[in-house]
């Protein structure tokens, strides 16, 4: 847990010393990936065969960091009105990892490619709607502005990078998913409530910042 605010030197230096400096393999990742089913020891039935995305997690450089996030546009077929990081799937055109981060964080939202730094990576995440996840953890001017995709993005908005490393904030909750109870992070915040991948990418960051 945090003890004292973060700021963006604290942030930075962490940043350098804790994060994967390059993306985590595809392969290796399969072998024991982190992911949705990972609370509940759910056993995965291999192949899982995931499609690969990435997702930028933008940490607005303010003397207090700021996490921006996006609410999804409620009429989109899946996850709709859910609060999450830009991102999406890796299309066969991109070169990288980082840049399909930054492909999807243009399209969805406007975030041009200038106002983002790369800081490192986050170990893959494994949804339940078999994508595994790369987040790319990247240092975004305060100066950014954005221009959104009403078809994907109904809302952008920052939350402090210090409320969500508090794990006095990280609540365990559960609900029916096919036929058996699952159990999920979720950090509410305000009017907004925070989980599933999303929760799960922010708990992940929290582990890798402050695990030992």
């Amino acid at each position: 847990m945090t003890t004292t605010s973060l700021d963006a030197n604290d942030f930075l230096a962490l940043a350098a010393a804790r994060l994967r400096p390059e993306p985590p393999g595809f392969e290796d990742s399969l072998s024991n990936p982190r992911g949705d089913h990972s609370l509940d020891n759910v056993p995965l039935v291999h192949p899982l065969n995931p499609k690969p995305a990435a997702v930028l997690v933008p940490i607005v450089m303010r003397e207090e960091p700021m996490v921006l996030l996006t609410e999804r546009s409620a009429h989109l077929r899946q996850h709709s009105g859910q609060i999450a990081f830009p991102g999406g799937r890796v299309d066969p055109t991109d070169a990288s990892i980082l840049e399909a981060a930054c492909r999807e964080a243009e399209e969805e939202i406007g975030l041009d490619g200038g106002f983002i730094s790369p800081l490192g990576y986050l170990d893959a995440y494994l949804s339940t709607t078999n994508y595994l996840v790369v987040p790319v953890v990247g240092r975004v001017s305060p100066s950014y502005t954005l221009n959104l995709n009403p078809h994907e993005v109904a809302d952008a908005f920052e939350v402090p990078l210090d409320f969500l490393m508090d794990v006095a904030n990280h609540q365990l909750h559960q609900r029916e998913w096919k036929g058996r109870m699952r159990r999920y992070y979720a950090i509410p915040f305000e009017e907004r409530y925070i989980w599933g991948v999303t929760a799960g990418i922010i708990r992940n960051l929290y582990e890798r910042l402050y695990g030992s």
